[in-house]
């Protein structure tokens, strides 16, 4: 098994948050532990940290993004976007990891998977978390 690394990992984790949001989208059991193994076949500590995390933390997540979300809501957002703005809050506010790598990390995310209004908007979002820690 090659390694991945972090930003590959991170690809990982928005996968698993988007079906766990589908899940709970749909009101469906689901356990977190075989989500994760479905999509990552390795046991990894950094997928597990910040999967556990995002979920353990989702309400506070939930709150910060729609206090910066300008006349929106993070649950109008679509499930990768969604994901994506909630790895890089998680990240911003609960790891080591330094501002920038989180905020640049959501942002390639963003640019692989949103459109340009969602990745503007997540970004924005990110530097208001940032600037208000």
């Amino acid at each position: 098994m090659e390694q991945l690394n972090r930003s590959e990992l991170r690809k990982k984790i928005m996968t698993i948050l988007y079906q766990v949001n589908i899940y709970k989208n749909n009101k469906m059991s689901y356990n977190l532990e075989n989500v994760i193994n479905e999509v990552i076949e390795i046991d990894n500590e950094f997928v597990k940290e910040i999967v556990y995390g995002v979920t353990t933390y989702q309400n506070e997540i939930d709150e910060i993004a729609n206090k910066y979300l300008d006349g929106w809501t993070i649950d109008r957002l679509g499930n990768t976007d969604r994901a994506i703005l909630e790895i890089g809050i998680y990240e911003l506010l609960y790891t080591n990891t330094p501002d920038i790598v989180c905020i640049n990390e959501a942002i390639e995310l963003a640019k692989l998977y949103s459109d340009d209004e969602v990745r503007r908007m997540i970004n924005g979002v990110l530097d208001k978390v940032y600037h208000n820690k």
